[in-house]
């Protein structure tokens, strides 16, 4: 067994510093957010180097129990996939997996970060943190939100256009901001993965190193080193995620999607689907829809109980929203797609990695009038 520290991820320097040290061999740790959990083991099986806690935007608390062997095989895979190593930028809190692959990748790469403040991200502190730069191989791993906010930013982009790769996951990236990226001359690349995969795992649809992917009932399923060892101290739940098949271990994400000429497609959450009045509605249907209209890119949809239909679509939104507009870009998708319920607020409740709070998005659009 191996000892298991907890260190609190909004001390980057501490996190980078005991990741070093559990890479090396001593103690693992558990980056956490906000309080220090006191329900986690003081020891873990050996080879668990990393304890990753999500609660992701749906769906109980788990923690996932990352192995040194996984990191670094996912480390190789990227620089592999990205052309090299080089200097990161860490603009990500270092208790989410994006934020900890900024720190493995520069350990491995033996090259120091920059770290950034993880709260209140802005275009002038970006452009500050670049200039801490100083490999003339430069990388950074965003959310959709921070890339969209530094674009408003002239000497943001700048900065940007210096980057070998800027790397995008977390959420689907909205087509504005993608057209807006590359009219400016910034590579983006889309990262697909999950804390279970050691974080992206694919590139713009490309499964990198000797990663695995495959397609079972339209669910879309991951093999490869960077796998997780499972859930820790939770043998249920890592049964149910992974398996193996054809003398590979898998991971059973919660993702629907295709395979298209060995470019994988992710069409949405397997659990964002609702029956509305017997009709099956895919929320990200819906929401890709609504963000398609102008100034709507960070739109959401959410589900909502209704005594007549059962279940309803709600969009809530930081921008006014015309309900007749709303109707005739969903009307593809049917009756059922028509949100029920169009919510504006004044900023949408954000998760630690900047992906959209969706049970908190739920509960506010199931209480507005």
């Amino acid at each position: 067994m191996r000892e298991l520290r907890r260190v609190d991820g909004a001390d980057a320097p501490a996190v980078l510093a005991a990741l070093r040290n559990a890479l090396a061999g001593g103690p693992a740790l558990l980056p956490f957010d906000g309080t220090a959990p006191d329900d986690v083991p003081g020891k873990v099986p050996q080879p668990v180097a990393l304890v990753v806690q999500t609660s992701g935007s749906t769906g109980s608390p788990k923690r996932v129990a990352l192995s040194t062997d996984a990191l670094l095989a996912s480390a190789a895979g990227s620089d592999a996939a990205l052309g090299g190593p080089g200097q990161w930028l860490l603009c990500l809190p270092a208790h989410y997996i994006a934020g900890v692959n900024v720190l493995v990748r520069s350990i491995a790469a033996d090259i120091e970060p920059v770290l950034m403040e993880p709260h209140g991200f802005t275009a002038e502190g970006f452009v500050a943190a670049c200039a801490r730069l100083e490999h003339p191989v430069r990388y950074v791993s965003l959310v959709p939100a921070q890339l969209t906010r530094l674009l408003a930013s002239d000497a943001a982009v700048s900065e940007l256009q210096r980057f070998r790769a800027v790397l995008v996951g977390g959420q689907a990236l909205p087509a504005a901001t993608a057209e807006a990226t590359s009219s400016a001359g910034v590579r983006v690349v889309r990262t697909y993965g999950s804390s279970e995969t050691s974080g992206g795992c694919v590139y713009d649809g490309v499964p990198f190193g000797t990663v695995g992917v495959r397609i079972v009932d339209g669910r879309v399923l991951l093999a490869g080193p960077m796998l997780a060892e499972g859930y820790l101290d939770d043998p249920a739940r890592t049964e149910a995620a992974f398996e193996t098949a054809d003398g590979l271990h898998w991971y059973r994400t919660d993702d629907a999607g295709e395979l298209v000429d060995g470019v994988l497609r992710v069409t949405g959450r397997l659990d964002d689907v609702i029956v509305s009045g017997g009709v099956k509605v895919s929320l990200a249907a819906v929401e890709a829809a609504v963000r398609s209209l102008p100034g709507q890119a960070d739109a959401v949809a959410v589900r909502v109980p209704d005594d007549a239909w059962g279940e309803r679509v709600a969009v809530v939104t930081e921008s006014p929203l015309d309900e007749s507009t709303v109707r005739a870009v969903v009307e593809h998708l049917g009756p059922a797609a028509r949100p029920a319920r169009l919510v504006v607020v004044d900023a949408l409740p954000q998760l630690a990695s900047g992906k959209p709070d969706r049970r908190a998005l739920a509960a506010l659009a199931a209480s507005a009038p």
